[in-house]
């Protein structure tokens, strides 16, 4: 419950300091992975972007969806205070999906109108 209260109050904070100041800022270290070539009989191969909040406000990573069902992202449930930093670990499931692929993963939260687009690619070898 407290967590509940602690997300609402920071997104609050953060849309009235919006109106005064920038607010929270979402920042990648990388906006693209490259797993280069993989083997479809070794599995799920996983990436994790650092997202950093360089604005003024907390930063709430409210939705993260990946372009495909074969694509799982995991990430900070938490809000992150600026200067800091959370992470969204993707996971990529290649069975039954040979050849080169390239996925989106589209980050909504309180630090960009629209969503910050994150993408995965590779090949992967039968």
């Amino acid at each position: 419950m407290k967590q509940i209260i602690f997300i609402l109050l920071a997104v609050v904070l953060a849309t009235a300091n919006s109106y005064a100041q920038d607010g929270a800022v979402i920042e990648a270290e990388k906006l693209t992975h490259d797993f280069g070539t993989i083997n479809e009989a070794d599995g799920n191969v996983s990436y994790s972007f650092v997202v950093k909040n360089t604005g003024n406000a907390p930063l709430v990573l409210t939705r993260v969806v990946a372009s495909c069902g074969c694509t799982t992202p995991e990430w900070t449930r938490e809000p992150i205070a600026p200067g800091e930093s959370g992470e969204i670990k993707v996971t990529f499931d290649p069975k039954d999906r040979p050849g080169p692929f390239a996925k989106t993963i589209n980050v909504y939260s309180n630090g960009k109108k629209g969503s910050y687009i994150l993408t995965i690619r590779g090949e992967v070898k039968k």
